[in-house]
Formats: C-alpha cells, sequence, structure tokens
C-alpha cells in the first residue's frame, strides 16, 4: 500500500486489490477490462494501482462478492450452450453472426482459438431473443453463415478498444490503442511523420493477457488483434486520422533535438512548440571563405642550351640500294593432277599418319573398362537427390 503525496490518495496494488475483493487472477482482469473496477495510473512504466476508496466502494455493494464475481464469470461454448438449453453448434452459428461477443479468446495445443464469453450477456440474450433458440434459424443468418462470415474476432476488437480508450484521457494514447488495430502498413499510409509513428510505438497499448509465447501460435493471436475486414479498416483508419488532428492541436509530438532529451526541459515532449514550427528545417548558414593569399610571381629561369645535332650524310655516302632479285621462270606446262575417286580424301585432305612405332605401341596397351562397361576416367553421371 503506498500513499501518493500529491493527493494524499492511498492506493494498493492490483494483487492485494484481488485478494481484497475476493477475485482470482483471470476474474480481477476481467473486472478492469470491463470497467467494474477503476484502475489509476502509478508511475512510468505503464503500472496501475487501485484505489483503496474503489476498493471499500466494491465490498460496500448488498451483494458482495457473490454478485462480482458472477458479472465477471466466463463461460465456453459448451456452458454457454448448456446455459441457453441449445446445442454447441447452434450457439457457434449465433456468435459467429454476431448475437454474442466473446470477451476473451485462447489457443488451445491444436492451436485452434477458443474463444470465452460472458455469463451474464449469454443469459440476456436468451431473455431478448428467445426465437432465434428454437426452430429454423432465419434466411438472412443462414446466407451470412453460408458466406462463412464470422464476426467474433471483430466484436473482441471493438470490445477491447472500448476498454483501452476508456483507461486513458490523453489524446496521443489514445490514438495509438487505435493505430494497434491497423496493420503497420495502414498506420504508415494515415501517419506520414515518422516522429508521430515512433511517438505512437511508444504508447502502443500492450498485448492483451494470455498471448501465446510460441511463435506460431503468437501469429494466430496477432492476427485476431488486427482488423481484417475492408470496412472495419477504413473505420480504423478515419478513426485514427480524427484522433491524430485532436491529438496534434492539444499537443505535437515529440521531435530530437533543442534543450533536454526531447526539446522543452522540465516539461511534456514537444510540449508549446507549434507543429508547424516542429517541421520546419533548420536554416543553412552560407558560409564565407577568406581571400586566398597574393603570392608573388616566380622568378624567370634562363633556358639550357640545346644540344648539338650531328650533320645528315650525304646523298654521296648513302649505299645504292640493291636491284630486284629475279625470280626463276615458272615452267608453263604444269602436269594437271588427277581427280581423286569420290568418297575418298585427296593427299592435301587425308591426315597425317601416326608413326608405326607409336600404332604398335598404343595396340598393345590394354584398355581399362569400368564394372559397368563403361571407360575410366570418363564424365560421371550427375546424382539426382530424392
Amino acid at each position: 500500500m503506498t500513499v501518493d503525496e500529491g493527493t494524499r490518495t492511498v492506493t494498493v496494488a492490483p494483487g492485494r486489490a484481488a485478494q481484497e475483493l475476493d477475485l482470482r487472477g483471470e476474474e480481477f482482469r476481467l473486472a478492469v477490462q470491463l470497467g467494474l473496477v477503476r484502475t489509476v495510473p502509478a508511475g512510468e512504466g505503464g503500472r496501475r494501482r487501485v484505489e483503496r476508496c474503489e476498493v471499500d466502494r466494491l465490498r460496500a455493494a448488498p451483494d458482495f462478492p457473490a454478485g462480482l464475481r458472477e458479472r465477471v464469470r466466463a463461460v465456453g461454448t459448451a456452458e454457454a450452450a448448456a446455459l441457453l438449453g441449445i446445442t454447441p453448434e447452434r450457439f457457434i452459428r449465433l456468435a459467429r453472426t454476431g448475437h454474442v461477443s466473446p470477451v476473451r479468446f485462447s489457443l488451445n495445443r491444436y492451436r485452434a482459438v477458443v474463444w470465452t464469453y460472458l455469463a451474464e450477456e449469454v443469459a440476456e440474450f436468451g431473455l431478448t431473443c428467445p426465437a432465434l433458440l428454437t426452430g429454423r434459424l432465419p434466411m438472412e443468418l443462414r446466407e451470412r453463415l453460408a458466406a462463412h462470415e464470422d464476426l467474433r474476432p471483430r466484436n473482441w476488437r471493438a470490445r477491447r478498444l472500448g476498454a483501452l480508450l476508456r483507461a486513458t484521457d490523453d489524446p496521443w494514447a489514445q490514438a495509438a490503442a487505435m493505430a494497434s488495430m491497423l496493420d503497420p502498413v495502414q498506420v504508415a499510409e494515415v501517419v506520414d511523420d515518422p516522429y508521430e509513428r515512433a511517438h505512437l510505438d511508444r504508447l502502443r497499448p500492450p498485448a492483451p493477457p494470455g498471448m501465446p509465447v510460441r511463435a506460431a501460435a503468437r501469429d494466430i493471436a496477432e492476427r485476431l488483434t488486427r482488423a481484417d475486414d475492408p470496412d472495419e479498416i477504413l473505420w480504423h483508419r478515419m478513426s485514427l486520422a480524427l484522433a491524430l488532428d485532436e491529438a496534434r492541436t492539444e499537443q505535437p509530438a515529440p521531435y530530437p533535438g533543442g534543450p533536454g532529451r526531447w526539446g522543452a526541459a522540465g516539461g511534456r515532449p514537444g510540449a508549446g512548440v507549434p507543429v508547424g514550427v516542429l517541421r520546419q528545417p533548420a536554416p543553412t548558414v552560407a558560409r564565407v571563405l577568406p581571400p586566398p593569399p597574393v603570392l608573388p610571381p616566380p622568378p624567370v629561369l634562363p633556358l639550357p642550351p640545346a644540344p648539338a645535332v650531328p650533320p645528315l650524310p650525304s646523298e654521296s655516302a648513302v649505299p645504292p640500294l640493291p636491284s630486284a632479285v629475279p625470280v626463276a621462270a615458272v615452267p608453263a606446262s604444269v602436269p594437271a593432277q588427277a581427280p581423286a575417286p569420290a568418297g575418298r580424301p585427296t593427299g592435301m585432305e587425308r591426315p597425317p599418319s601416326r608413326p608405326a612405332a607409336r600404332a604398335r605401341l598404343l595396340d598393345r596397351l590394354p584398355r581399362r573398362r569400368a564394372a559397368d562397361g563403361r571407360r575410366a576416367g570418363g564424365r560421371m553421371r550427375p546424382v539426382s537427390w530424392p
């Protein structure tokens, strides 16, 4: 138990509050999610505590503790169907068409999604819609089921977003809660400023309790926490854009630079600085360099004398060129070569013959063969892996 010195408010830890309210851990978290137990932030790091007056208020109720535990009682598909007196298959059809909204989900050992519902809401649905519990379902519901419609993930996300928005009054935190329902690509299309996206990531709400640890199961759970229907995505995008306009009007996102860590020392990051000023780039200052020094002209040096060139020999000293060498006369009549028979190369086309000794030596050497009948040293066949 701690005491806030600013307001003299006594707060207790969540575990202590759950013990005093006679609730288990899951029941207490569900009561906080539904708003039955109000919490207050306690310092940095996202921790929240329960005020002593809130615990006293709940304990003073006439139906405590049975009434509080009944309001946070969660049931599965089989138990919910038993409360309504119908089969589990019929209850699944009613839940898929959005008549009952789940309050929690988990993954079993086969990575199948298990939805949990509030027993109070299930009983209220049975009292308000008794015609859907017996007989054949209406044609509209049958057509939606034939189209494989399932509104359970969407209804769960809407319930979770409402709980996140009720838990804070900070406009940037509310915008971060809306951004957590969208894919990062969708968030980047709506929030084009990288500093604002980084600020939303810092304020992103934690994952819902009970998230699996293994990678494959966690991937399935993360897909359930993000919008996948086109009209749902459009609704969240518009809500995020409106929330950003409201947050920018009240206080801009923190930008790097300036005194302190975020800019304004002793205040909230980015407080008191207009958004347009923060987005302006730093002015470029032209740097004026001093003029280069004036150097004296280099001294003029005399050129060295040119070397003496020997005179060219006269024409009388050049010996005469030899006369043309006479070419032996070619006899006019050359005997014509007889044409070679067809299919036999001529003397010029016939390859030169090997020496006889080398041919006899190669004939005496035995040619080795492999076990499979091919010549050793040949190319290996490629191996086909299975």
